[in-house]
């Protein structure tokens, strides 16, 4: 069956058609930048989880949509996003466990651990059910939350990142540009200490369609937050070292629980994941849509904002 979407953005609208296969493609063509700044009104607090707290940022009011963020990023990458959301949408946005401006704590980095965590923040802002749009890291506990708590997760947005255990995920790692997965321990983070900027560099250039879409305040903005005291050890021996962990959790979740059920777009840049992100995730959920974002590599949400707004609201408002 061959479907067809019209997909609104800020500044006018986008054509797409979807091409029925093992799971359904889109492609939409560039558009102009999303600011990058926050929106009036946001609230921002602390919030205490597992030995330790999460910042996390709420701001609309409607239906609640999550965004989690991967490395290299903090949860500001979705600023633009949350400010098209928040006219019809409870939008709620954390600093993932060791990252951004969330505590260090030594442990709970699986994947399904940080997931509990994410219900304990719902729960204290008296959320019971959300959608997620998550990217790269965030994927993984993305689907350690839909998996383990399907009954409070409605759609599931997947940008640019495969599944531990899952799929293809060995291929995944035999891949050389994934060999920060394991660079880890007091030499490497004596190394990169004071290079922050010239360690998230080699992931802006390398990653993207179009270095210069991450423009230099965006780095020097992440890389401030990334020479934070414990921040690189939070991500070198916290998030990237759990995968391994994570991988067995994932394959036991699939397992017990079978394949999601939720509706699912997967999205990946055309010089990154593209299209065959949809295969990735359909390995763990049946209903998933493909999107592909022209022109962007792995940082979509800087490289090509306007392109993913266009395909996500749509998607979340079940149009």
């Amino acid at each position: 069956m061959s479907l067809h979407f019209s997909l609104p953005t800020l500044s006018g609208r986008f054509p797409a058609i979807l091409a029925a296969s093992t799971a359904t493609v889109l492609t939409v063509t560039p558009a102009l930048a999303v600011p990058h700044s926050w929106p009036a009104g946001v609230r921002a607090e602390q919030m205490p989880v597992s030995d330790g707290t999460q910042y996390v940022r709420v701001v609309g009011t409607g239906p609640a949509v999550m965004l989690l963020h991967g490395f290299g990023d903090t949860g500001d990458m979705w600023a633009p996003l949350a400010r098209a959301l928040m006219t019809d949408h409870t939008v709620i946005v954390p600093d993932l466990r060791g990252m951004g401006l969330s505590s260090h704590p030594e442990g709970g980095f699986e994947k399904v651990a940080q997931a509990r965590d994410l219900v304990q923040i719902l729960d204290r802002l008296g959320i019971t059910q959300v959608a997620l749009v998550t990217h790269d890291i965030g994927n993984m506990v993305g689907y350690a939350f839909a998996a383990q708590y399907p009954e409070r997760t409605t759609r599931w947005v997947a940008m640019d990142a495969p599944l531990p255990g899952i799929g293809h995920w060995d291929e995944q790692l035999k891949n050389p540009k994934v060999w920060h997965f394991n660079f880890r321990g007091p030499d490497v983070e004596r190394l990169v200490a004071g290079r922050e900027r010239i360690l998230l560099d080699r992931f802006y250039n390398e990653l993207s369609a179009t270095p210069a879409k991450i423009d230099e305040a965006t780095r020097d903005h992440y890389a401030i937050l990334y020479a934070r005291p414990g921040a690189i050890h939070s991500a070198f021996s916290g998030q990237f070292a759990a995968f391994a962990q994570d991988a067995i959790d994932n394959q036991k979740l699939l397992a017990e629980k079978g394949k999601l059920t939720l509706p699912v777009l997967a999205i990946g840049g055309d010089h990154s994941y593209g299209a065959r992100l949809a295969t990735e995730i359909a390995f763990a959920a049946d209903n998933v849509l493909s999107g592909v974002i022209t022109n962007s590599g792995h940082w979509i949400m800087e490289e090509q904002p306007e392109q993913a707004i266009g395909i996500i609201l749509p998607f979340l408002r079940g149009e």
